[in-house]
């Protein structure tokens, strides 16, 4: 059985790649009342990551809804605030309840950990919600005879690197996953001074990790190994995280199945909500269409059932205020949103304690919403949400102009990160204007961890040139917000010429 204490490992990042944190001498000594910390290590994680930019960024990212005038539908940040707080009261629950099996610290260290993979959950998402992710992975797809195989006219270093890509190297991006990108944002990418990223505590970062699997070792069959977990750059890495905090083979922590399902429950709930508020549904609608939902011997499920009767007892109560017809519906949905929230989380708990043994184990192979009684009313919330809001023309027609300007912004910067002089020295000059113009465009930190000139505690991982361009790529793409990519795409459009050779002189 997995020790709690070595799953809430507070040693940090720094510490596992043998760099503590220096104690300088000539350090200015501060006033005494500031010596110290009265927070826990999973506490500062929390904060570290809601006050990092990567976190700010995410106001600015798609959710469900592309570019979304109201402001009162969600972002990629309220989505992230949501499964931050539905975890923490997960984690306070489960704390208290299984008190005589945690450590003593386990009130604040487990809700303190819940909240900060909360936090950072999406942290490495694209522009433009999941079609962001499939614009990246089709972008590779179409370029993948030129990106992955040695050209007759390349140069003999260029084929000699990239003859060197391995099936993982390739699958990194043709299967690119906003999981594993933010894996590598939380140690990597959010650069201060070095290649540490946040340096948080290794309990935390393990926490994060939804799935296990390299991305040539994908296993639809087996829940930790849906969907890529890490990347080969961060491979070495996660080997010995995962090892310090006592996890083998696929056993993912137990914190992370409880924020995958607070994952679930937030966009169940929250998209339908949001889908109401854009008038797209009913509360009506979604209250009918889930009291269509029959278990296999054809009986209403309970939970479903309660859930419809109690909004339908609570739209009356609030009927009789008198309230304007618009407002009524909002007040209702919102009735709603709480009630199915707390049915869900409170069915998480149940799951939680009754699959103990199982899950700390390392044999818990599943969700923790699905073996919960709340399974069927997710799922029955996930299909209006698809045929309500991610099905509709509005959000389908702003997702397709993300994604096309996605796929031709990627063009533009390939150019930024290939067209130099000397393809081995990685900051070389750049042989055109423009793509001195692109590369100039790109984060300087991002440039300074491909370009290697920056403190590196990482252990090498040997990666050929072809794919640190690649990564270079796709970390430029997955930092931006909505806007700023279609404000960039719109830049790079307008300094770009083709340039096509002459034929003969013009009579």
């Amino acid at each position: 059985m997995v020790d709690w204490s070595q799953l809430l490992l507070a040693g940090r990042f720094r510490d596992l790649l043998n760099h503590p944190t220096p104690t300088p001498n000539d350090k200015p000594k501060g006033p005494d009342f500031a010596e110290g910390q009265f927070r826990l290590p999973q506490e500062r994680d929390h904060d570290r990551i809601l006050f990092s930019t990567p976190f700010r960024r995410m106001g600015d990212k798609t959710q469900v809804f592309p570019l979304e005038s109201i402001e009162s539908i969600r972002t990629r940040l309220t989505h992230s605030y949501e499964v931050a707080n539905l975890a923490r009261s997960l984690g306070v629950e489960i704390a208290v309840s299984l008190k005589d099996k945690l450590p003593d610290d386990a009130i604040r260290s487990i809700p303190a950990t819940l909240a900060a993979v909360g936090l950072a959950h999406d942290i490495g998402n694209p522009p433009f919600g999941h079609q962001g992710e499939n614009a990246i992975r089709a972008w590779f797809k179409r370029n993948s005879n030129v990106l992955f195989v040695p050209m007759d006219s390349d140069s003999p270093e260029i084929t000699k690197d990239v003859s060197r890509l391995a099936e993982q190297h390739k699958n990194d991006f043709l299967l690119f996953e906003g999981n594993a990108q933010t894996l590598r944002v939380l140690t990597k990418l959010q650069v201060i001074g070095d290649d540490l990223g946040l340096n948080l505590t290794l309990g935390t970062l393990a926490a994060l990790m939804k799935y296990v699997a390299s991305s040539d070792k994908i296993n639809k069959g087996v829940q930790a190994r849906k969907k890529v977990g890490f990347f080969a750059s961060e491979q070495k890495l996660v080997g010995r995280i995962r090892s310090k905090v006592g996890l083998e083979g696929d056993a993912r922590h137990p914190l992370a199945l409880v924020m995958e399902a607070c994952d679930d429950i937030a966009y169940s709930v929250l998209d339908a909500e949001d889908a109401i508020k854009k008038g797209l549904a009913s509360l009506n609608d979604l209250l009918t269409s889930l009291s269509y939902l029959k278990d296999e011997e054809g009986n209403p499920d309970l939970v479903v059932s309660h859930l419809c009767k109690l909004s339908r007892w609570e739209y009356d109560q609030i009927r009789k205020q008198k309230l304007h017809p618009s407002e009524l519906q909002d007040v209702a949905t919102q009735k709603f949103r709480v009630n199915a929230i707390h049915l869900m989380v409170s069915a998480v708990a149940d799951a939680f304690k009754k699959n103990y043994d199982n899950i700390v184990n390392g044999d818990f192979d599943g969700e923790l919403i699905k073996v919960s009684q709340a399974a069927a009313l997710c799922n029955a919330l996930k299909e209006f949400d698809r045929q309500n809001a991610f099905s509709h023309k509005t959000v389908l027609e702003i997702e397709l102009n993300g994604y096309n300007t996605l796929n031709r912004l990627m063009d533009f910067l390939w150019i930024g990160i290939s067209d130099r002089k000397d393809y081995e020295n990685l900051d070389s000059k750049r042989n055109s204007p423009f793509s001195a113009y692109v590369y100039s465009r790109i984060s300087i930190n991002y440039r300074r961890i491909f370009e290697g000139k920056i403190e590196q505690y990482h252990p090498k991982a040997n990666l050929p040139i072809r794919y640190k361009e690649m990564q270079l790529l796709t970390d430029m793409v997955s930092g931006m917000t909505d806007q700023f990519c279609i404000d960039l795409h719109d830049d790079f459009l307008k300094h770009y010429r083709e340039m096509h050779p002459v034929n003969g002189t013009p009579s």
